[in-house]
């Protein structure tokens, strides 16, 4: 930096000055890469507008020294300590005067340049100003401890590289990177951050630095194996990571081997590149066909245009404006001219020669992110001065100065303003340090967009910021995308296996990379609704498996109802049935004085009548929906009511036997005789079967269940207690068997009325129908096991109802005749 008072002109031996490191950006070399002027052009832009600018540093004047670095790291050693010692010659650590203080440093632009610098200027606390992005491992404070990085560190960019492979599918993708310590650090973190987001590398090709292209043999082997790489493999996108100089090798390599592989220009590529490329060629290389990269998409570092910048670009002249020993050199390799005191033959540089008139690989007018770096680091270090010259007491006490005049400002004395500082740029941005001492600014996201004249363009379609606990937010503007003209602007495919299709799972090749498989169907009962599902997944309970395993479709809740047509016809046979049977008891009401009605206890047969009445109407307990009081009622009233009617059948053939052995002279049965034993084994029986349902009431009750099959879900009432259920319905079957053997011994008893056969019958259709019930009810499922309890609860009923009282209604209707007390008493002798 430069103090003059007012008035007194810029000279060498100004008290401060500012060095701006350039990256091998102008050489006197023969062919140089004239892009990287602009870094030049910014800096010197930046202190103007500061030098300009009375309210920043009012009699205070900036200077600057720029250096080249080469690209080489002795070359970087010399000029650092060429700037900080040389007077007349280079006397590292001595300093003859104080005129040349040297306050900070801008640069450089790679890693590599940027230790190099620093392993100098720390030992004396020089604030340092890298504008390139590194890596993680290369920002640690060891190795730059008194740096301030405008960018922000590569980490971001390559979460939104990864962010963009997801986003489009790309799961195949090619890998360019520079053969060198930057290098091997973003392989090391880049081929982490695949694997964790399922995408693979196609290929990892090691790109050598230019020093080490310099065998003819290694320049072959290298051309053999981009030609094969570009040939053989299938992936369509290329990751690029390095420099300027790396793509300036790929460009040759490519340009050397474009006439036998011609059918590639009309396949589309998409290229990926990071910050710190940028597509610039030197005079050797000015005929090169960027078409192939049309469609990139280049990461690079943030960047906004400047009030001015434009401007200043368009009136410089090699004549007027500038004297900063690279400008001719500059305005030769770009114009292709010769100065007049050249020794080199050519057209003359006139000087109206415009800048704007060059192409994108040679010059651009826009700002780059690099150069916005370099803006915002000299307008930094100025308004650091700024803060210490126009705060009195921080002034005193920081330099122990006792007036506000210019005393001898050191480099390390900074440092305790750089920690907290925050300002406006002109482009209306906040510029202020982390305590990483970064400058989260972010990526932006740009597509370069190449015209038939070979000059291209960049579109801004996306931005990579930067957020707390290192998480990082992409936004993409996709519909301003331009891809390769082989793509046809449809959106660009590089996979290693076409996706798997709904309804398929992924099957992993043996010997290759988890990102080529085959697709197989998913295993029964699963399915994968998605594309490229790694595994099929089940359907939850309430639901099953499509046709094409592709979806979940909700199961339906499966009972008998009311609605369909089975459950309507029971419901009508149960009404009907139980119509009969009330029509029947009215009958025997109706009739209950004649004999056919009082023989044989009429009690008990109007208590049969009501149980076989009850049992029809309970078949409504098991159609419809199953709910906690249906299900609690079902099976015990099922088992009560068939229980008395089943003792009422057992009471008669009793009675029929006791009957007929009491008429036998000096019978003791004659006292057994009467309602007294029917009524007794009703009620014993009866009670029986009440204390097993309180029991299985009281203990594990039945309730609503449901049970997922196959495409259904069946509403139905869980037993509670299997083995009290099976005891329920044993017993009904145990007085069922009792009653059919008493009645078949009894069958050819004299009766005239047949009562002991009706039994018989009846008894015979009721063990059979229940016999076949245990069975059918083991291997029934859904609501069919319903119907099967449905069916036999009527069938059985049935069977009673029409076997016993059917031939009785016949006579009492159609046969009054035989319904006689002297009939009965003939029929019994």
């Amino acid at each position: 930096m430069l103090h003059r008072p007012p008035g007194q002109a810029i000279s060498d031996n100004s008290p401060f000055s500012l060095l701006g490191a350039q990256e091998h950006a102008c050489t006197v070399e023969s062919s140089m890469v004239t892009k990287f002027y602009q870094h030049v052009l910014a800096l010197v832009f930046a202190i103007k507008e500061i030098n300009e600018n009375p309210k920043i540093l009012p009699n205070v004047t900036l200077g600057f020294h720029i250096y080249d670095s080469y690209s080489y790291e002795k070359m970087t050693y010399h000029t650092t300590l060429d700037l900080l010692f040389k007077s007349y010659r280079l006397v590292p650590n001595y300093k003859c005067s104080v005129s040349k203080n040297l306050i900070a440093v801008v640069g450089g632009l790679g890693s590599d340049i940027s230790i190099c610098i620093s392993d100098i200027s720390s030992l004396y606390k020089i604030p340092q100003f890298p504008y390139g992005s590194f890596a993680p491992e290369q920002w640690e404070s060891v190795q730059l401890p008194f740096s301030y990085h405008v960018v922000t560190k590569e980490t971001q960019q390559y979460m939104g590289i990864i962010w963009l492979l997801q986003h489009f599918a790309w799961t195949w993708v090619g890998v360019f990177v520079v053969d060198d310590e930057s290098g091997e650090h973003f392989l090391k973190t880049f081929e982490l951050l695949l694997s964790q987001h399922g995408i693979c590398p196609a290929f990892i090709q090691e790109i050598p630095q230019k020093n080490r292209l310099k065998d003819l043999n290694a320049i072959n082997n290298m051309l053999s194996k981009l030609y094969l790489l570009f040939k053989l493999n299938k992936a369509s996108v290329y990751v690029v990571y390095g420099d300027t100089h790396t793509m300036i090798i790929l460009n040759t390599v490519m340009d050397s081997v474009i006439e036998e592989f011609k059918e590639f220009t009309s396949i589309g590529k998409v290229w990926i590149t990071t910050s710190q490329i940028d597509f610039a060629v030197s005079r050797l290389q000015r005929d090169f066909n960027v078409a192939y990269f049309h469609g990139t998409i280049s990461l690079t570092v943030h960047s906004q245009e400047l009030p001015g910048f434009e401007k200043f670009l368009q009136v410089i002249n090699p004549y007027r404006t500038l004297a900063d020993g690279f400008s001719k050199v500059f305005w030769e390799q770009a114009f292709y001219c010769v100065f007049q005191n050249s020794w080199v033959k050519g057209s003359i540089c006139t000087g109206r020669e415009r800048l704007e008139d060059l192409p994108g690989l040679v010059f651009e007018m826009r700002m780059t992110g690099h150069s916005y770096g370099i803006y915002n680091a000299v307008y930094t270090v100025a308004h650091a001065l700024h803060a210490i010259y126009t705060s009195r007491s921080n002034y005193q006490s920081v330099l122990g100065c006792k007036s506000t005049v210019v005393c001898d400002l050191q480099p390390w004395q900074l440092h305790q303003v750089l920690q907290g500082i925050a300002f406006n740029n002109s482009a209306g941005e906040t510029i202020t340090f982390d305590e990483n001492k970064e400058v989260r600014a972010g990526f932006d996201i740009m597509n370069i967009v190449v015209f038939p004249n070979n000059s291209f363009t960049r579109i801004k379609v996306g931005r990579v910021d930067p957020k707390p606990l290192e998480r990082t937010e992409v936004t993409l503007h996709e519909d301003l995308l331009v891809w390769h003209q082989g793509f046809n602007q449809v959106l660009p495919v590089s996979r290693c296996s076409d996706p798997c299709q709904p309804g398929y799972q992924k099957e992993k090749r043996e010997g290759e990379p988890f990102c080529c498989y085959e697709c197989a169907p998913c295993p029964e009962g699963k399915i994968s609704v998605q594309k490229d599902m790694d595994d099929c997944s089940k359907c939850p309970e309430d639901q099953y498996p499509s046709k094409d395993q592709d979806r979940c479709i909700s199961k339906k809740t499966n009972f008998l109802s009311y609605r369909e047509p089975m459950g309507m016809s029971l419901a009508l046979i149960a009404v009907s049935l139980s119509l009969i049977t009330v029509l029947m008891l009215r009958t025997f009401i109706k009739h209950k004085d004649t004999p056919i009605v009082k023989a044989n206890n009429q009690s008990v047969t109007y208590t049969l009548l009501l149980s076989l009445l009850l049992c029809f109407l309970c078949t409504f307990l098991f159609i419809g929906r199953p709910n906690k009081w249906t299900c609690f009622f079902q099976l015990s009233a099922f088992g009560v009511i068939f229980s008395v009617s089943v003792s009422c059948i057992l009471a008669k053939t009793i009675t029929v036997v006791v009957a007929f052995m009491a008429t036998k002279p000096v019978s003791s049965m004659r006292k057994w005789v009467g309602k007294r034993l029917a009524t007794s084994i009703v009620l014993s029986c009866t009670i029986i079967q009440i204390c097993i349902c309180m029991v299985w009431l009281g203990t594990t009750p039945s309730f609503p269940d449901t049970k997922p099959v196959t495409e259904e879900i069946i509403a139905e009432c869980n037993e509670g207690s299997v083995i009290l259920f099976y005891i329920v319905l044993g017993y009904v079957g145990l007085l069922s068997f009792i009653s059919f053997i008493v009645a078949f011994f009894a069958r050819k008893l004299p009766d005239r009325f047949k009562e002991a056969k009706f039994i018989t019958f009846s008894m015979l259709i009721f063990c059979s129908v229940w016999l076949c019930f245990v069975p059918t009810y083991l291997s029934t499922k859904g609501k069919a096991i319903v119907v099967v309890e449905i069916f036999s609860i009527l069938f059985s009923g049935a069977g009673l109802l029409c076997c016993f009282f059917f031939p009785k209604c016949y006579i009492i209707v159609l046969r009054p005749e035989l319904n006689r007390r002297e009939q009965v008493i003939a029929g019994k002798h």
